[in-house]
């Protein structure tokens, strides 16, 4: 008699576990199911009824994108400073040699799929311009690799929760006739967004100094853990609005599209080819790499991530998702000191799933404008394309500016950005969740690989009477 009520209740525990995921994962589906019937049902809808229906998503995505500098700041500043320097650079170093090595494989699985599917050749394509492809054609790659520099290196930290340093070109006609873009007049502006590598760059060296002055920097140490702390506190307020708004955003975004089966009859190759790469990546590549550092499958985790994953593909932003992604894998019992550096650092400059779409699509205009291309090319394209996603910010489509840049080494026009900008929303939103996914799966190959060593820090900064209560691995004893 025992059995039936031990079943039930751990069905209920399951369910209030869950609760706040499962919902999540019906707001994608939900909205997208309304986004449909509504667009299919209805006739066009001007932009500011569309403005009003994503209104209640578009609240949810200020409420977090709210959380991101200070938890940010606060995250990276208390991991670091909370370990002493040989500890830092062991945890630093695994995570980004895992950056390294997950985007380098991206780029390649992208570049073998288009090479062999080759979804360029025949493909008809309505030309489109837009205003946002205008002002991504006017880059050089040079100002773009050398603006990312100066955004690390920032010359001011309060400017930089607001703005990212950009340099702008223009042609001077009145002064001289038309001439290449190499000798346009330049100058430095601000763009409005947050300088995310500026301030990760500034954690990480402020959380370094915190460390090495031990007693002195305690003050401030705790200050940043309390702010950590506080920030994930209203982490856990926001992500119940998650469901709702995750619904609204897409059922916006459904309802802005032009003719669904137009694009995909154009494209249909295209976004095939980068789902394929992005899914191969996702659950092949990484579960390969994690299973090897690890020796356990993901999909377990992956599962755990489910309300992240829908989030991430509801906002379209890996920087936006990064406070819930902390706060799920606190859940999971990963090490705060791993998850508060790894998952920031990761969600600047890990972007596999950009990397792999930025290779695929070069190579894929240059078979449509039928431009044959070399291994050297293709090698060009595979560093030029992992540059390029380390640049683009976490926000949505982001890669459309970085994107110019990857054309340039193929030989392309910036303009032929517009060739893909049709399903380019759609297929950013997958690439950022495969972006989040792997920052997480990261951060637990990390944690896995650190445990001894974050155990061996704990026993040392331990008072004597605390290794008492100490096990074996240096974790606090369970009664």
């Amino acid at each position: 008699m025992t059995r039936p009520k031990q079943d039930g209740n751990k069905f209920k525990s399951f369910m209030q576990e869950n609760v706040l995921t499962m919902a999540t994962v019906i707001g994608v589906f939900v909205g997208g199911l309304i986004g449909f019937i509504i667009k299919n049902s209805t006739g066009e809808w001007s932009k500011r009824e569309i403005m009003y229906i994503s209104f209640p998503g578009e609240i949810f995505l200020r409420m977090l994108k709210c959380l991101i500098v200070p938890l940010l700041v606060s995250s990276i500043t208390s991991a670091i400073g909370g370990l002493d320097l040989s500890m830092s650079s062991k945890i630093a170093t695994r995570a980004i040699t895992y950056y390294f090595v997950t985007t380098i494989s991206a780029v390649i699985l992208g570049i073998c799929l288009v090479t062999t599917l080759r979804p360029g050749q025949g493909a008809k394509i309505v030309e489109t311009q837009t205003e946002s492809i205008d002002k991504a054609s006017k880059v050089l790659t040079p100002d773009t690799l050398m603006d990312l520099v100066r955004n690390m290196f920032t010359d001011n930290i309060i400017q930089s929760t607001m703005f990212q340093h950009r340099t702008e070109i223009y042609e001077n006609t009145s002064i001289s006739p038309a001439q290449p873009m190499e000798n346009w007049e330049f100058k430095s502006a601000q763009r409005e967004g947050s300088n995310v590598l500026g301030l990760v760059m500034f954690s990480v060296i402020l959380g370094t100094t915190i460390g090495r002055m031990r007693e002195k920097g305690q003050l401030l140490q705790d200050f940043f853990t309390t702010l950590s702390e506080a920030m994930m506190t209203i982490t856990s307020w926001v992500i119940w609005i998650s469901p709702l708004g995750v619904a609204f955003l897409i059922a916006a975004k459904i309802i802005e599209m032009d003719s669904i089966a137009a694009t995909i009859q154009s494209l249909g190759w295209y976004f095939i080819t980068v789902m394929i790469g992005l899914f191969l990546h996702g659950f092949g590549t990484i579960a390969v790499i994690f299973f090897l550092g690890t020796r356990r499958l993901p999909y377990r985790y992956i599962a755990k991530l489910s309300q992240v994953l829908a989030t991430a593909f509801g906002t379209g932003s890996s920087s936006a998702t990064m406070p819930l992604t902390i706060k799920c894998l606190d859940n999971m019992g990963i090490d705060p000191r791993v998850t508060r550096f790894v998952i920031p650092v990761g969600a600047t400059i890990n972007m596999d799933g950009t990397a792999l779409y930025e290779a695929v699509a070069a190579l894929f205009i240059a078979q449509y404008r039928e431009m044959s291309y070399s291994f050297g090319t293709i090698v060009a394209v595979s560093i030029t394309a992992t540059a390029a996603s380390i640049g683009a910010a976490g926000i949505p489509q982001a890669g459309l500016v970085t994107m110019v840049m990857v054309l340039d080494t193929v030989g392309l026009e910036p303009k032929d950005v517009s060739l893909i900008i049709a399903v380019d929303w759609l297929l950013d939103r997958f690439r950022t969740t495969i972006n989040v996914m792997c920052d997480a799966l990261g951060t637990i190959l990390v944690n896995h690989l650190s445990k001894n060593d974050l155990a061996s820090v704990d026993r040392l900064n331990a008072e004597p009477h605390e290794l008492l209560e100490l096990g074996p691995n240096g974790h606090e004893m369970k009664e």
